[in-house]
């Protein structure tokens, strides 16, 4: 039986020190870069890549480290066709762009492995944090606390950290391996304590919280798969892509794909999804979506990649109902059409393609009931928790908030820049109180 690293090598392999070398000699060291300028967490590009290539890899993952903790892990998963690579100036003279994140990658992945120490962690000035999830946003918040001195408690309700990053995210973007190791070298590094498997779920783990620590930060990120609420979504052989893409990332190898997936939605994880179902040996794979091409959330790359594997589009249609006797057989779509700004169906263009499996990638479901147990906390119309975006802090004052719960589902890297953000405001809090 394959493993994933078999199933699924990587988009982005680590370079070994000649290609880092060559690949770091091709930097313009552009003043006023355009690449940090796209950089969520402004990491100071030009510099560390200068530094790769004067053989002073410390230097490099220090400069990385003290702008985004998760350095590593977004080297890995970073959209960067449409971040920092995507803004390189080399775009704008028809030369490829500068690998920017395997040269992120590259430093980062020498310090992990080598145990270097980038932080000194002051003593403890007599306040505790405590902090709902070990994702992204958790991670990166608990290590600027403790920067600033405080206790830092993790509470994750999963038996192992790193969000999407490890449970959501495809194999063939990053590792279990790499996204666990990082976290366990912050937490070396750092100081926080994890505990996993410990839900905070109700009024009296709140009240818990509320009476052991100074300050609470709320990096729960989104729950399961929405439902999209059509007839036979409960039929063996319907999934949610989060589910599906955990399952894949978590319990390699336990379930064999069907021969035919239909995949439900436009945006990046259907293209995950889809790709991983192509690349697990489905002889055929459908990503359907209700508007057109162009107008898919996915980055073009996305779907240029899921192309790559065999996965077929199918646009303008909507599907009305999964069909099947005891589990799914096929999904029976009807036609769309734009007019006038406004989506509509077809009559009587009702169809049904076959298939054993359904994988609902329609978005996720807000973690509402948890956030309705806090006293306080505002959220606005769609269900994400309402900020102050320069310091993270809640309409309750005690809570602060960063990640999906708060942006409704970005990228990792906007996750780690606004748990940094907050740790900075949860700090400015505690110490005008004091």
């Amino acid at each position: 039986m394959l493993d994933n690293e078999k199933r699924f090598p990587q988009l982005k392999p680590l370079m070994n020190n000649s290609e880092a070398y060559y690949e770091s000699s091709r930097c313009l060291f552009c003043y006023n870069a355009p690449c940090m300028l796209a950089c969520p967490t402004a990491i100071d590009i030009p510099l560390f890549i200068r530094q790769i290539n004067n053989g002073n890899l410390t230097g490099a993952a220090k400069t990385i480290y003290q702008s985004n903790y998760l350095g590593n892990t977004c080297g890995k998963v970073c959209p960067t066709e449409v971040l920092c690579e995507g803004a390189c100036v080399f775009n704008k003279v028809n030369i490829k762009a500068l690998e920017i994140g395997r040269l992120q990658n590259f430093a980062t992945n020498n310090a992990i492995l080598t145990q270097q120490k980038f932080f000194e962690i002051p003593d403890f000035n007599g306040k505790s944090v405590a902090v709902i999830g070990a994702g992204p946003a958790g991670i990166s918040c608990a290590c600027e606390l403790r920067l600033a001195g405080y206790n830092v408690d993790i509470f994750e309700a999963k038996s192992n950290p790193s969000g999407l990053a490890l449970h959501g995210v495809a194999p063939y973007k990053i590792t279990n391996k790499e996204a666990l190791m990082e976290v366990e070298f912050l937490r070396e590094q750092f100081g926080f304590k994890i505990f996993y498997n410990k839900r905070i779920a109700n009024k009296e783990d709140i009240k818990q919280l509320e009476s052991n620590y100074d300050a609470i930060f709320l990096g729960i990120g989104l729950g399961n798969s929405a439902e999209i609420k059509i007839k036979g979504e409960d039929k063996p052989g319907c999934i949610g892509a989060t589910e599906f893409i955990e399952q894949i990332k978590t319990k390699p190898g336990t379930k064999p794909i069907a021969k035919r997936v239909i995949v439900l939605g436009g945006g990046n994880t259907a293209m995950d999804a889809a790709s991983e179902s192509a690349r697990l040996g489905a002889e055929k794979v459908i990503v359907a979506y209700r508007r057109s091409e162009s107008e898919m959330k996915a980055y073009y790359f996305e779907y240029d990649l899921a192309k790559v594997t065999g996965v077929e589009g199918l646009f303008n249609v909507a599907p009305i109902e999964i069909v099947g006797e005891s589990a799914v057989e096929g999904v029976k779509f009807i036609r769309t059409e734009t007019i006038t700004g406004k989506l509509i169906n077809i009559p009587g263009s009702e169809f049904v393609l076959d298939c054993e499996l359904v994988i609902k990638a329609t978005g996720q479901m807000k973690q509402t009931s948890m956030i309705a147990n806090i006293q306080g906390l505002t959220m606005d119309e769609t269900g994400r928790v309402s900020i102050n975006q320069s310091s993270g802090q809640t309409s309750n004052p005690k809570y602060f908030a960063g990640g999906d719960a708060v942006n409704g589902g970005a990228e990792v890297v906007n996750a780690a820049a606004e748990g940094k953000i907050a740790g900075k405001g949860i700090h400015a809090y505690l110490t005008k109180l004091a």
